[in-house]
């Protein structure tokens, strides 16, 4: 339990408080009968984990009728920025009319990049290129706020390469003369334990309310999350999962717990999948599986479904079977499904629906339009021969009921990294 936690970033001492929590609340538990008691070990640890990082709180507080201020604060570099616009979004869907307010006159290009993302995000920003007082700058952003009818104001304050006391007496005059609803602390998640020392000498500094994590859709196991919350008792509000406009989610205790055990994060990739796919489309497409009437413009319309999910290494972290360092950890090639795309959309609808017809000639101009050879031409075709038998196989046993055996299918765009020849089934 101490190596996983260690090898997930989480600060030391929290490891040994969280460590004797768990030995008090798992010594003397009963044992369930039928349940393995390794895996009731596992869920204590996981209780003991939400409970530690949470309990969720992503409510934005209000300024009684009032302008609404959140004042975003952090190093430079970790995406404080691009979080605004983020917020921005997420508050907008929400029913709110944001603005965001340019307060970093430092960062070359800070204020040109805060436009650039407001006018990505269809939110106004209001912005001073001459004046060097950051508090006058976001007073007029305010005013110009309320005039326009906006009743949230965001503003983008300036970070540094490191805390230091003239950065700390900038936000701590802006907190005094803004008097903000909500003060965000905004950490970049793969810095670790340094999280801790940021969040330490911010929150002694200012009120924060808060924190939003960003990156937690890089190789970060998320031990931040744990150790600033433990340390310091304010909430985990947000979380960054992608670079996108959207990519802002309210913070999870107990998907954070599941990602940090190793176990993934099969709820977000659930969400994921119900944002990307047609439930309609969906249940369409059950019904040619199982009758074993799935083409190859099918597969191209899932294809392009499970892209829009986002890359496909974060979906795979997401998945309990690959989720962990123990774990087998397929090679994800993006550009094999680029290929296969390129393949499938130079047939012919006709070809697309019946495969059947692709003589030598077809495939040499399949080739030709796809930029590929016929050798990936044949390649594909075989792998899509091969998903069609392994869903008739899968109809068959939900007819007949479960024989056990066979193992997870491995896809096209995955590729094993020992030296024995990989089946590959689509």
């Amino acid at each position: 339990m101490r190596k996983a936690l260690l090898e997930a970033d989480v600060a030391l001492p929290v490891i040994k408080d969280f460590i004797d929590k768990v030995k008090v609340k798992a010594v003397g538990e009963l044992q369930i009968a039928g349940v393995d008691p390794a895996q009731q070990i596992v869920k204590v640890v996981s209780d003991e984990l939400v409970e530690l990082m949470g309990p969720i709180d992503t409510r934005i507080r209000d300024n009684n009728g009032g302008t609404t201020i959140i004042m975003m604060v952090g190093l430079q570099g970790s995406g404080k920025t691009t979080t605004c616009g983020k917020l921005a979004m997420l508050v907008r869907r929400q029913g709110r009319r944001p603005m965001l307010v340019a307060c970093d006159i430092y960062r070359p290009a800070a204020i040109k990049q805060l436009q650039v993302v407001g006018e990505g995000v269809k939110v106004p920003v209001h912005a001073d290129l001459e004046s060097r007082d950051v508090v006058r700058i976001a007073q007029e952003g305010v005013r110009a706020a309320q005039a326009a009818q906006c009743d949230v104001v965001i503003v983008d304050t300036a970070g540094r390469l490191h805390v230091d006391e003239d950065m700390m007496a900038e936000v701590q005059r802006l907190e005094q003369a803004l008097q903000p609803s909500e003060t965000l602390l905004v950490l970049d998640s793969m810095t670790g334990q340094d999280a801790v020392n940021v969040a330490t000498q911010f929150t002694e500094r200012l009120t924060v309310s808060g924190f939003v994590l960003t990156k937690l859709d890089g190789d970060t196991r998320g031990g931040a999350a744990i150790s600033i919350r433990a340390v310091t008792g304010k909430p985990i509000k947000f979380a960054g999962v992608s670079e996108k406009p959207d990519g802002l989610e309210p913070f999870h205790p107990e998907r954070m717990a599941s990602r940090i055990l190793g176990m993934g994060d099969v709820l977000s990739l659930i969400e994921k999948a119900q944002a990307a796919v047609d439930e309609k489309a969906a249940l369409e497409l059950e019904k040619k599986l199982l009758a074993n009437r799935f083409d190859l413009e099918d597969f191209l319309n899932q294809l392009l479904q499970v892209r829009k999910m986002g890359p496909l290494d974060q979906l795979m972290a997401a998945m309990p079977f690959f989720g962990g360092a123990k774990a087998p950890q397929p090679e994800v090639n993006e550009k094999e499904l680029d290929r296969f795309q390129a393949i499938i959309q130079s047939m012919t609808r006709e070809e697309r629906r019946d495969p059947q017809v692709l003589n030598g000639s077809r495939r040499r101009r399949i080739a030709r339009g796809s930029g590929t050879s016929v050798q990936e031409v044949n390649q594909l075709l075989n792998q899509f021969n091969q998903m069609k038998r392994m869903f008739s196989q899968i109809s068959q046993i939900q007819k007949k009921g479960p024989r056990g055996g066979g193992g997870f299918p491995r896809m096209p765009f995955m590729s094993s990294s020992s030296n024995e020849e990989v089946a590959t089934v689509g």
